[in-house]
């Protein structure tokens, strides 16, 4: 099956470049609300479903033993950009927990962020595992191993009790057969399995309502999305499309992954999003998130308003003239 078009590149008059993808839509009793190609084809969510990796952890208790508050459980759903900010939140859960960066297994890489790169080169230091993008994550998965009583070492490896926490979740929430699925290893370490779009989608709509989660799962659910709404900064950051789209629309959660995937869900319809553009590209899967999103029936005017804003990036040369756009495609 041929996906369709999602997005495309103009410059000039004529279309320079297009991107395929597919997309799928659930509410949370398991219907398909809208969809477009082949959904059915498990892909890797990447970090677009650390929302259910938080989950594993709050609902154990960590957050409460540790005293996570709002904004570290939203550093705990990011891929963020390594500024001050979010490196000194995981510096916080790392001490709350009495651990330092280097119990963290997600490796260094330079902030995300060019002037926070900039900043740290200029200071005369080198990145550190507190710099890496899932920095958040990775501390709230040791606060998970040590709640559960396990050794933190080795909790990034898929036997560790934290890793099969995290299976836990995302088998119930998507409705999968996580040790039939397809497993390989993140860029930060941890496991990551492979879920069709469709499932994908419904897990974010049970997140997003608590339909048919227990107790325990839906006030953690309720805690997330209350962290990312009240500190959409924490999720990305300076520039990024999940951080400014839920700062202009506060009822959107947005989470980019990798390689072209983005999640999303809306709490106060119960629906769940999911979207992977087939060649990887993120700036087709923000317009294309974006314009999926602006469809449905569920917005105010103002809200619309400011999602479709999303569904085309100007593009610029080095002069700083617009010589292009990232735009989404209708489907």
């Amino acid at each position: 099956m041929s996906n369709p078009v999602i997005a495309e590149v103009v410059r000039g008059p004529i279309v320079e470049s297009r991107h395929r993808g597919a997309y799928a839509v659930m509410a949370a009793d398991g219907s398909l609300v809208a969809s477009a190609g082949d959904i059915e084809a498990p892909v890797y969510p990447r970090s677009a479903i650390k929302a259910f990796q938080a989950m594993a952890a709050i609902a154990a208790g960590a957050a409460d033993r540790f005293g996570f508050v709002p904004e570290e459980i939203a550093l705990m759903c990011s891929s963020h950009n390594g500024e001050p900010r979010h490196v000194a939140v995981a510096q916080s859960m790392l001490a709350k927990c009495g651990l330092g960066p280097e119990s963290c297994e997600c490796g260094a890489h330079w902030p995300m962020c060019e002037q926070a790169t900039l900043d740290l080169a200029r200071s005369g230091h080198e990145p550190g595992p507190i710099h890496n993008n899932c920095s958040g994550k990775h501390a709230g998965m040791l606060a998970l191993a040590l709640t559960l009583g396990a050794d933190p070492r080795g909790y990034t490896t898929p036997d560790h009790p934290v890793q099969r926490a995290v299976a836990q979740v995302l088998g119930d929430l998507c409705d999968c057969d996580m040790a039939a699925a397809p497993r390989a290893i993140d860029g930060c370490s941890v496991p990551t399995w492979a879920i069709p779009l469709r499932a994908l989608a419904l897990g974010f709509a049970r997140l997003a309502s608590g339909e048919g989660l227990s107790a325990i799962r839906r006030a953690a659910a309720c805690r997330i999305l209350a962290a990312v709404r009240a500190h959409p900064f924490m999720v990305a950051g300076t520039g990024r499309f999940c951080t400014a789209l839920m700062g202009k629309v506060p009822r959107a959660f947005v989470k980019t992954g990798a390689e072209g995937v983005y999640c999303a869900c809306v709490p106060h319809a119960g629906l769940g999003l999911a979207l992977k553009c087939d060649d990887g590209a993120s700036r087709a899967a923000e317009a294309a998130t974006a314009a999926v999103l602006a469809g449905l029936d569920v917005w105010s005017e103002t809200e619309r308003t400011a999602l479709a804003g999303f569904t085309r990036r100007c593009q610029y040369n080095r002069n700083h003239f617009e010589v292009g756009a990232v735009r989404a495609v209708a489907l």
